[in-house]
């Protein structure tokens, strides 16, 4: 670059930057998360930004995932360098585009230090190189729990995912949600029983899993370009727009199941979503929380039985806020023996994007700070220092401020930053061991001796979380 060109520093398109109090939002939501995955006994991990090309590529580029390849840049005196060694096959490298490819691989490779079942949660930062667009990023972080056994995986871990998800969702308090539950097994099966030839099925269950964004008239035009005739198309969307309460869809899926042939695939996704509905309801998840949707399929090939998809009512167009399901061949395609998994993931970046502007979720305070000493004499700055500090040792989070200026400046300061209690002492106040304490919300401003302030500075901030 030469001397005196103009830098462009602005943000790179898709890759988003946050302001404090943004910043502090997803700090708030991550711990909520958190909470919940480990009240279910997760344990965390992490795995690296960069993996192999061919570990991301093992079970082909799923959905419509643009990976990032990773291409060093040398000075020129290294280019020969570079030239010479070229990255290529085993050693070609990208960055992960999500978290379930690099957990069979790291599974793969502490296979021997693991226990299994091995119930592990990530909260990472992943990258997609898809077009960037309003609630769509390139760079986001995604909060994924997965459960992965040896051999056999029960499906109560099927059924503890609904009831993670409804304590993260109600604890967060976005309103009204729908976590939307499938089989793949019940799809493929009744496929198979309507005569979708074997080699059709999974490009016909993608097109079904598109409904909600296409409609039903582009999912028939897209079946019949699948050489689906127009009698199996009409039966695919009958049997997908199956609806009733939990019970009352089983019920007309096992009558279905009497007048077809070819059953017994779709047989085992009935018994197994009876399975997994039956074990939600023994954990307490409120009955209008769930349901049973048959158009829902994930579009990853990966998944083999129970799907999920979350929906926020009222705000659909949000799409699914928390999806995933249960995969069998994922991880053991590393080893070579049968791994089951399943899994849920929630796209945080997306997320609090599209809850901010919905008007759902607001941005929290610029600053964790709860009070600001302000500064009002210079030489008792020790004394400022002190208070602070007692205060911080009570569990109140402090600003001192250093800066002498104008009392009015430093109410404005504070209350730019969201801080509403300020304690003020000057020489009359520290003579008396006593502090002046205003609300900047209110305006009122009481007097409180230093030896009660943090008690007293507790009692407010508690009455304030209260009325939140």
């Amino acid at each position: 670059m030469a001397k005196g060109d103009k830098i462009n520093f602005s943000t790179p398109s898709g890759f988003p930057e946050f302001l404090p109090n943004e910043k502090r939002l997803e700090l708030y939501l991550l711990d909520i998360i958190r909470r919940v995955f480990e009240s279910y006994g997760f344990t965390p991990i992490e795995t690296p930004a960069v993996e192999r090309l061919e570990v991301l590529q093992a079970k082909g580029n799923q959905g419509d995932n643009i990976i990032y390849g990773i291409d060093p840049i040398l000075p020129p005196n290294r280019q020969a360098e570079r030239d010479k060694s070229g990255e290529t096959g085993s050693e070609a490298r990208a960055l992960k585009f999500d978290q379930t490819v690099p957990l069979a691989a790291y599974i793969a490779r502490h296979l021997n230090e693991l226990t299994f079942p091995f119930a592990r949660y990530q909260m990472d930062v992943v990258f997609r190189g898809e077009r960037a667009k309003d609630g769509r990023f390139r760079q986001f972080r995604q909060c994924d729990i997965d459960v992965v056994a040896r051999r056999e995986l029960s499906l109560l871990y099927d059924a503890q995912m609904p009831a993670i998800i409804t304590e993260i969702f109600e604890a967060i308090n976005i309103g009204n949600f729908l976590i939307r539950i499938n089989n793949r097994k019940v799809l493929t099966g009744f496929f198979k029983s309507v005569g979708i030839t074997e080699d059709k099925i999974k490009s016909c269950i993608g097109i079904v899993d598109n409904l909600e964004k296409i409609g039903e008239n582009k999912v028939k035009q897209e079946l019949e370009k699948e050489e689906v005739s127009g009698e199996q198309t009409q039966k695919i969307i009958d049997f997908i727009k199956i609806d009733g309460s939990v019970d009352e869809v089983l019920t007309k899926l096992k009558h279905l199941t009497q007048n077809l042939p070819e059953t017994e695939q779709l047989s085992l996704g009935i018994s197994e979503l009876e399975t997994v509905i039956t074990g939600v309801r023994n954990l307490g998840v409120s009955e209008n929380r769930f349901c049973i949707d048959l158009s829902i399929a994930r579009g990853l090939d990966y998944y083999t039985g129970t799907v999920y998809e979350t929906t926020l009512l009222g705000h659909e167009a949000l799409g699914s806020i928390c999806s995933g399901g249960r995969y069998e061949e994922l991880v053991g395609v590393f080893l070579g023996e049968k791994m089951p998994g399943v899994g849920i993931s929630i796209g945080l970046t997306r997320l609090i994007s599209r809850l901010l502007k919905a008007g759902i979720l607001s941005t929290l305070p610029a600053t964790p700070a709860q009070v600001m000493v302000v500064n009002i004499q210079e030489d008792l700055m020790p004394t400022y220092l002190k208070v602070s500090q007692h205060l911080r040792q009570c569990g109140i989070n402090v600003i001192t401020n250093f800066d002498k200026r104008p009392l009015g400046k430093q109410f404005q300061l504070a209350d730019k930053q969201g801080i509403q209690f300020c304690v003020i002492i000057g020489s009359e106040e520290a003579a008396t061991q006593k502090s002046s304490l205003k609300n900047l919300k209110t305006g009122e401003q009481v007097e409180v001796l230093l030896i009660d302030l943090a008690e007293e500075l507790k009692k407010r901030l508690l009455h304030k979380l209260q009325k939140l």
